[in-house]
């Protein structure tokens, strides 16, 4: 597959770049993209959530009535949870959510994203270029000259502090390199812009 590659403000520059079946053009396999992206959420969480159980719970421990005679339930403490104020009656506790996947597997999902958003005319393909400068203001003009709108990542080659600077500020928009891109992040986003080194670079990457 060969796409054109753009100026940063839209122009042809009249070269193309030819896009590797082997990592574009395979067939998408679904479960593994449901998979890679059910692993990064999970590993995003945190965890912490966290509720006082009777054994942390602040309160007399008088016997509230007494045992008989009342026509009611026995209660033997204020910490039960049936009280307010009580305690949590199997509340939450800290725990790790992540866990792991195979890397045959999260290949595949890398690659079955790739391929989804080069069969659905998601990638523009840009010249490389960078900003002396953070210019959030610079950004935005380029996306309106690609006409892309809605959630987009930006992927360049290596790390560069100005373009991620002057992209970060945008709703909707991630500024990413491609040796970082994850499934999550590809299917996330409406478009993706890729400039020229870029393309080599995930090429590389993903086909180790």
């Amino acid at each position: 597959m060969k796409l054109k590659v753009l100026t940063k403000d839209g122009g042809d520059t009249g070269r193309t770049v030819t896009l590797s079946t082997e990592v574009f053009g395979i067939e998408p396999n679904d479960h593994a993209i449901y998979l890679d992206v059910k692993q990064y959420m999970a590993n995003q969480r945190q965890g912490t959530h966290k509720t006082k159980d009777r054994t942390e719970i602040s309160r007399s421990t008088r016997k509230v009535i007494r045992q008989k005679g009342t026509g009611g339930a026995r209660h033997g403490s204020l910490k039960s949870g049936i009280y307010v104020g009580g305690a949590r009656i199997h509340g939450p506790r800290p725990r790790d959510y992540s866990f792991k996947l195979n890397k045959k597997l999260k290949r595949l999902a890398r690659l079955s994203a790739l391929s989804y958003k080069a069969k659905g005319d998601g990638i523009v393909v840009i010249e490389d270029f960078d900003m002396t400068t953070p210019k959030t203001n610079e950004f935005v003009g380029m996306l309106k000259a690609l006409n892309v709108t809605g959630r987009s990542l930006f992927v360049t080659p290596e790390v560069s502090k100005n373009i991620y600077l002057s992209g970060r500020n945008i709703p909707g928009n991630t500024v990413m390199r491609a040796s970082d891109i994850n499934t999550y992040e590809v299917m996330k986003a409406g478009k993706m812009i890729i400039t020229e080194k870029a393309i080599s670079t995930i090429q590389e990457n993903v086909e180790k």
